[in-house]
């Protein structure tokens, strides 16, 4: 069809196409376009099998179903172990505070084998350790079993140094990275089809609140990103936690992607977030789950402060896009999604979640997310109450760098 198009015509289709063009792929385009998926929140006071187990499966139900994301594929699900097992609050097990408790774990794995999945595999990175994730995990009085046994074609990986595998994965970053533009990981991050995070709801010392995608920190193997890492290859075992990611200190093994920019600030407050949001971006979280039925407040775990407390919140969240399981999470322990630097939680730290919405990851605005289940306004447990009759500032870590 032709059309008379006059030269002033033709000149403000060119400048609106380029306005767009330049919206489209600026912050304020990615955020307003990023995507929004439902999020269902359930009650479960316990972690009794017998109301885990249907809670979970109706959770599933409520995302269209465990069966169309797992059915014939390999699930990698990356659990969270954060600090030593000897680290507790008083004499409560680490799973009432800060791991991800076994029973969520395992109901999680019976369901998806349930759902068909052909092979399942643990992963996590447990603290300064070669050794098994089985092993790791009888010293915080677990039975491995419990979880190998819950389906068909469980295993474990440690997934802090090469393990099982012959060479480190690259996995990029695709919209370049804040911090790295690619990341070396243990090849459990690649080898698999669907990758699942099941996060402990807490608030984090460094990252404001640490959820399905802080827990994904743990991703980077200390034989590369570690206190001990090699300066040229990597080392043979993880010696130490990710204290350069942290401070900026030295950079990874030069066999590995550098940083971007070592001009950068050397803030953990502003280093970590933009790594979280580069690793979660590398590897794509497909679906997420919060453990909030016991927890703690005030920290990431027992070496945070003193006043640290054990809750009981009694919530699963569970979606298929981190951004937005993360803002309903928040939401939930009353602190606000569209909240930045200098407003609680990130009093002191950049926000995990903007920086995400940023890169067009997902979007944090409530109003675009769908709740199923339980309502944010009914299921709401205030962690940001709590925060107030606290002491303002935290007292610095001692030493775990997760």
């Amino acid at each position: 069809m032709y059309c008379n198009y006059t030269r002033r015509k033709w000149l403000s289709n060119a400048a609106a196409a380029v306005s767009g063009a330049y919206l489209a792929g600026s912050k304020l385009g990615r955020a307003a376009t990023a995507p929004a998926t439902p999020v269902s929140v359930a009650r479960c006071k316990t972690y009794e099998p017998s109301e885990l187990l249907p809670t979970m499966q109706k959770m599933f139900d409520q995302l269209g179903g465990l069966g169309r994301l797992v059915k014939g594929k390999t699930v990698a699900i990356k659990i969270n172990l954060t600090g030593a097992p000897t680290y507790r609050i008083g004499h409560l097990p680490l799973e009432d505070t800060h791991y991800t408790h076994p029973h969520v774990i395992a109901a999680a794995v019976h369901l998806m084998g349930a759902a068909g999945a052909s092979r399942i595999r643990i992963l996590e990175s447990p603290w300064s350790t070669a050794d098994p994730v089985e092993e790791y995990i009888l010293r915080a009085n677990w039975e491995p079993r419990d979880i190998l046994g819950a389906a068909r074609n469980v295993e474990f990986e440690n997934t802090n140094y090469l393990g099982t595998g012959k060479k480190y994965s690259r996995m990029v970053v695709p919209y370049g990275g804040y911090m790295f533009p690619a990341f070396d990981l243990n090849h459990s991050y690649e080898d698999c089809d669907v990758f699942v995070s099941i996060a402990k709801m807490k608030e984090h010392a460094t990252a404001g609140v640490t959820l399905s995608m802080k827990n994904c920190f743990g991703l980077t193997p200390c034989t590369v990103y570690g206190t001990g890492a090699g300066a040229d290859e990597p080392s043979l075992i993880p010696k130490g936690g990710r204290t350069l990611i942290h401070a900026g200190n030295r950079g990874p093994s030069k066999s590995a992607p550098q940083e971007k920019d070592p001009s950068s600030p050397r803030e953990d407050t502003y280093r970590v977030p933009r790594t979280v949001v580069d690793l979660i971006s590398a590897r794509p979280i497909h679906l997420a789950i919060i453990d909030g039925i016991k927890t703690m407040t005030g920290g990431e775990g027992p070496w945070i402060r003193e006043d640290l407390q054990p809750a009981a919140p009694g919530l699963l969240v569970a979606g298929t896009n981190p951004v937005n399981i993360d803002a309903v999470s928040m939401a939930l322990m009353g602190f606000d999604p569209m909240a930045d630097r200098g407003t609680p939680p990130f009093e002191r730290c950049d926000s995990t979640l903007r920086l995400a919405e940023d890169v067009g990851v997902g979007t944090r605005d409530l109003s675009r997310i769908e709740v199923a289940g339980v309502s944010i306004s009914e299921a709401k447990f205030d962690f940001a109450g709590i925060r107030k009759r606290r002491r303002a500032l935290p007292v610095p870590a001692i030493g775990i760098r997760g």
